[in-house]
């Protein structure tokens, strides 16, 4: 079409029109420099007329070369433009934008930059361009094409106390088949006998191998190279195409150590890497639960970027490396032995359990876990229940604002009525301890009846205001995920009595009644903190307590020496056998669900000298029974 057109050159003469008048003429170069810089920059170069070829032709060649590198954008300027005669040279200079976005900055990454020389030819009053693999880059030979490989960063660790890497590199074992090495036939048979060796679904792993591709290697699973028995080591290599291949993984001391904090690592999904708006790409390992979820940019680091030139022969040369960004360490409070001894004491519980660990004097995070029975979930800082007798400890906080102390005496009877609904004590408790008590003995003794007989004494609003004092009820953001504890207002009289005792409307998890212990010891509102910036080390702002959250010394002294009467006369005398100083706790028994007999919330809640600890079982029989065990078994481990 544009050699038709060149061939009204003459007419435009006999015209008197002057032949650069006529759109796409001209003694000049310059507008076909500009489509070319343009169509290159587009990957469109429909626009653009080659010598001796088609532009469809050429568009098919850019394609091919280009298709390796899809996913990064060009920049292509055109620059100064010589000619002679008949012919010219322009230059051009591409930029590349290589390392895609830096996250929730938004900031350009790393650009290559380099320039390129272009030949032009006048052919038939027009300038055509000669095509050449050195216009995408210099170096570039036919037959090459451009490819980007994605350097992977260096994932920062999770550090606990002491400089202790909690998360970090460990070595692991890829199990798997690869379909390049099983013979034709006995794809299924090799699947199904490697699936059995390692104890998972045999027909569902068979069907991920058969969905597979015939090249492909499929993961069956993945074992810490510790647990690799010899077993598994020599079974595997007598299943045709079966393969295990070592590698790292960002993994804690072991399996179960905080996992349902700590989180996961793992392969991103496709609705990660969308949510991500171009941080992450396929093929990114990426943090999938816990504090590698949520301190995952910080964690992952950036990644960094490889283009080289390939030929057909499959022989690569680098053209360009943007080296990646490590990850930075995220840095907390947990306490590695201390977070041992909590998971091993929760080792053989069979109900979701929890073990808290908080220091009072500064509020640090020592141990949060769950355990085996929880079965992921993230018992220890988010759970929700009743807390049952351990919530008195608030309650005779508000006792005391209310005038109380803890000489006051009210009466301990076999049961409360309020409104129609009787309250009773648990069924073994002393009978010595019933009639005229103090407030002291009823809460070293947990009756629920003398608690509930002074429900006239406070208000809910007192009852919150206590509970805030204590860090309980108020939401604050720690960085990670915690439930702080709900007392919502009641709505009748027998819900305030219920709330009085742990039970009604009120829940809680480990995590906050193990706030709770700590702000009675510390005489103020503790606000727990786990998380430390990483550059100084030094605790991330925390929330300003609210108003009146200090106890007073007359406060704080009482309920001391109520919680110091559980163990010295109490249902927490198995714990006068700890050294050091005197221990303070408080155990809960709380029923739940609407069958009788009901089941019950095991609890126990603990202070030995800058220690508070919160246990927690979700099916036992009592406080002291089941949860008090496992309460002594850490505390043991921690001195």
């Amino acid at each position: 079409m544009r050699r038709l057109i060149s061939g009204l050159v003459a007419l435009s003469v006999v015209l008197g029109v002057a032949a650069c008048s006529v759109p796409g003429f001209g003694d000049k170069p310059d507008g076909a420099v500009k489509d070319l810089a343009q169509g290159l920059s587009s990957r469109q170069l429909g626009k653009v007329a080659f010598v001796g070829e088609t532009h469809q032709a050429i568009q098919q060649k850019l394609d091919a070369l280009l298709v390796g590198v899809s996913d990064l954008h060009a920049d292509v300027q055109a620059g100064p433009v010589k000619t002679s005669g008949s012919t010219a040279t322009a230059q051009l200079v591409w930029h590349w934008t290589v390392s895609g976005k830096t996250g929730k900055t938004g900031k350009t990454g790393k650009t290559w930059s380099y320039p390129v020389t272009a030949s032009l030819k006048k052919v038939s009053g027009d300038w055509d361009v000669e095509w050449s693999p050195s216009l995408v880059e210099p170096s570039l030979k036919t037959g090459e094409t451009l490819e980007q490989t994605r350097v992977p960063a260096k994932r920062g660790d999770i550090i606990g106390a002491r400089d202790v890497p909690l998360v970090t590199p460990r070595a692991v074992t890829r199990f798997g088949i690869d379909k390049t090495k099983v013979p034709a036939g006995a794809v299924d048979h090799s699947a199904r006998a490697l699936a059995d060796l390692l104890g998972i679904d045999p027909a569902k792993y068979q069907k991920l191998v058969d969905a597979a591709g015939p090249k492909a290697f499929v993961p069956a699973l993945v074992l810490r190279r510790v647990d690799v028995t010899d077993a598994l080591h020599n079974g595997y290599k007598s299943i045709p195409g079966a393969r295990a291949l070592d590698d790292e993984l960002p993994l804690g001391p072991t399996k179960d150590f905080a996992a349902a904090l700590l989180g996961t690592v793992g392969p991103a999904t496709a609705e990660i890497i969308k949510k991500s708006k171009g941080r992450i790409e396929a093929g990114d390992d990426v943090g999938l639960s816990g504090l590698e979820q949520r301190y995952d940019e910080q964690l992952a680091g950036t990644p960094g970027t490889k283009i080289v030139a390939v030929n057909d022969k499959g022989a690569a040369r680098e053209l360009f490396s943007a080296p990646p960004v490590d990850g930075r360490p995220l840095t907390t409070t947990l306490d590695d032995r201390l977070e041992a001894a909590a998971q091993n004491a929760l080792a053989d519980v069979v109900p979701a359990s929890a073990i808290v660990a908080i220091r009072p004097s500064t509020g640090a995070v020592l141990a949060v876990a769950s355990g085996p029975g929880s079965k992921g979930y993230n018992t220890a800082t988010i759970g929700q229940y009743a807390p049952g007798s351990t919530f008195k400890v608030v309650t005779s906080l508000a006792l005391l604002r209310a005038g109380l102390t803890e000489n006051s005496i009210m009466p301990c009877d076999p049961q409360q009525v309020v409104n129609g609904k009787s309250f009773k004590n648990y069924s073994d408790y002393p009978p010595s301890r019933m009639g005229r008590i103090t407030l002291k003995v009823a809460l070293a003794n947990s009756c629920n009846t003398a608690f509930i007989s002074q429900r006239d004494k406070i208000t809910p609003a007192g009852l919150r205001s206590a509970a805030a004092t204590l860090g309980f009820g108020v939401d604050h953001d720690t960085g990670f995920p915690t439930f702080f504890g709900e007392l919502p207002g009641t709505a009748g009289e027998t819900d305030a009595a219920a709330d009085m005792i742990g039970q009604g409307k009120v829940l809680a998890s480990p995590f906050a009644m193990a706030t709770v212990v700590a702000s009675v010891v510390k005489g103020v509102t503790v606000v727990p903190h786990l998380i430390l910036t990483p550059a100084s080390g030094t605790q991330t702002p925390s929330p300003t307590s609210p108003a009146g959250s200090r106890l007073t010394g007359k406060e704080q002294a009482q309920l001391e020496d109520m919680m110091r009467a559980v163990v010295e006369q109490g249902s927490g005398a198995f714990l006068q056998s700890e050294p050091g100083p005197p221990v303070l706790a408080k155990t809960g028994t709380a029923e739940y669900g609407d069958t009788p007999p009901l089941p019950t919330h095991a609890w126990m809640v603990a202070a030995h000298g800058d220690l508070a600890v919160a246990v927690f079982v979700a099916d036992g029989s009592s406080g002291a029974g089941t949860a008090g065990p496992i309460l002594k078994q850490f505390l043991d481990a921690a001195n």
